[in-house]
């Protein structure tokens, strides 16, 4: 439900789009921060982080309080921030495991309506490269200055799939700017632009400028005796050290990029492009196990419960979206696509679509989500892969990181073909989350575990109240089980073929 703590509300005037530009279209920007979890922000009680700007949004705009990635790690989630479907559809299991080229994103339907679409920072859906038939620009982008995976302070990147380069600099700041010039060069071209700008902050390993790390240099004694285990910038390969230099790094990250998004608001608000601008800001996953200290929830990256998928999310919009509005509907980031589909007009994909569009939450409409939302933490059981989607070569990425895999710094990717579906296939933690309730699930067959909380009541998912709820659990399971099996069909690559009903 909404908390209104603005007197009044514009919301119900989205249906007409505001003109600032001769379609009326507004502008579109999509945030992401790299393993930025939910409690990381001052507006949702850090004791620790300054983040003014993400306070602010928070602020003006649309909190979503229970905002969800659609994964607990970051290649998937950003899959299904691109096709408004879970990434196991297309055997986008896990980091490293590329998209499929058939699949229709977002930003090839903005280009059919006449956006110009660039994306800045981390891609992670396959090689940026030009030759990739899964870089940005083969996923529908006219400009792309990326990584194909996460970066550091100086990172070195791809500009519109060329030869890698290095842009000295924070790294937030270095995509930002990107950002304002091609947001520049589409109002030159009187085009509506749609950017996606997905930062490679605060993944580790961590560095941070001296006057972001100062801020954190009072952090409590108690992190200093115990040690973490994370990359080493000097190596690349895996170190331990003391959580509160860690923390003290990884909160510096966090800070710059805050600031990053501060420039580009007060560069849109310069330029009178902040009216009609949609800024969603959102994580892709929760908090890593090296910074996570203060979460409410349980579980962390990597896992299903709340601590591994409940992220940031705040849409700000100040010509729809009157300030001081807290939602608690249920919300993830596959709702991304048909939520903009909606909006501007746009046929969702002939695809099974797993995201619905939130047009009525932002209307106010909505007291609870009308559909639940499932999780699958599939680790791709490639024992059932036919051969790969896409050949070795086409997958090799080239932009380097720090953190080494195996002997090589940069990353290479990978997505099978699957010809059948067996009982195995349904293996792999995975939920289902309605409006109160949240059924977990391990394992398979016989050896299948079932675990239910009341996540309104307790968020912390402390007590499995499975045996009080018997029934609910099986109907729960049941339905679960339905959508696995949709999910496996598209796995097949059947909807490549024929149109999904």
């Amino acid at each position: 439900m909404y908390h209104f703590l603005a007197t009044s509300i514009c919301l119900g005037v989205l249906p007409a789009l505001a003109a600032s530009d001769p379609d009326g279209l507004p502008g579109v920007i999509l945030l992401m921060g790299d393993d930025h979890g939910w409690d990381e922000t001052g507006y949702n009680g850090h004791p620790h982080l300054h983040t003014p700007v993400l306070d602010e949004m928070a602020a003006n705009g649309l909190k979503l309080n229970r905002f969800y990635s659609a994964h607990p790690s970051c290649s998937p989630t950003r899959g299904s921030v691109m096709t408004g479907r879970h990434p196991n559809r297309y055997g986008t299991f896990s980091p490293n495991y590329s998209i499929r080229p058939e699949e229709i994103t977002i930003a090839k339907m903005m280009a059919s309506k006449g956006y110009y679409c660039g994306h800045f920072g981390k891609w992670h859906l396959g090689p940026v490269k030009k030759a990739s038939p899964t870089s940005p620009g083969a996923m529908g982008f006219h400009q792309w200055l990326s990584h194909d995976n996460f970066f550091e302070l100086n990172p070195v990147m791809s500009r519109n799939g060329g030869a890698p380069e290095i842009f000295h600099g924070e790294s937030s700041e270095i995509v930002i700017d990107a950002t304002i010039e091609f947001i520049r060069q589409a109002n030159q071209q009187k085009k509506p632009f749609f950017a996606v700008v997905w930062f490679g902050s605060p993944h580790e390993p961590y560095s941070g400028l001296p006057d972001d790390l100062r801020l954190y240099d009072d952090l409590p004694e108690e992190y200093a005796g115990r040690e973490v285990r994370l990359t080493s910038n000097e190596t690349g390969r895996q170190t331990k050290r003391p959580l509160r230099d860690v923390l003290r790094e990884r909160y510096a990250e966090i800070t710059a990029m805050d600031r990053a998004i501060g420039k580009l608001r007060s560069w849109l608000g310069s330029n009178s492009l902040n009216a009609n601008t949609m800024l969603w800001y959102c994580g892709d996953n929760g908090t890593p196990a090296d910074g996570i200290v203060t979460s409410p929830f349980r579980g962390r990256k990597g896992t299903v419960y709340e601590g591994g998928v409940r992220v940031p999310g705040i849409i700000e919009w100040p010509a729809k979206i009157d300030s001081g509005l807290v939602s608690d509907v249920n919300s993830v980031t596959s709702d991304i696509l048909p939520t903009l589909c909606d909006l501007l007009g746009l046929e969702l994909p002939a695809r099974t679509l797993d995201g619905i569009s939130l047009r009525p939450l932002l209307q106010g409409k909505w007291n609870k989500r009308p559909s639940p939302i499932f999780f699958w933490d599939y680790r791709g059981n490639t024992g059932a892969a036919n051969g790969p989607w896409i050949s070795e070569e086409l997958q090799r990425g080239t932009t380097p990181l720090v953190k080494m895999m195996g002997d090589i710094h940069t990353r290479n990717f990978r997505n099978y073909r699957f010809t059948e579906i067996r009982p195995q296939d349904y293996a792999g933690s995975r939920t289902m989350l309605d409006h109160c309730y949240k059924l977990v699930v391990k394992g398979v067959g016989a050896q299948a575990t079932f675990e239910l909380y009341d996540v309104r009541n307790d968020p912390a998912e402390s007590q499995d109240i499975a045996s009080l709820h018997p029934g609910l659990v099986m109907q729960m399971r049941d339905r679960l089980s339905a959508w696995q099996q949709s999910v496996l069909v598209s796995l097949t690559g059947h909807e490549y073929l024929e149109p999904a009903h």
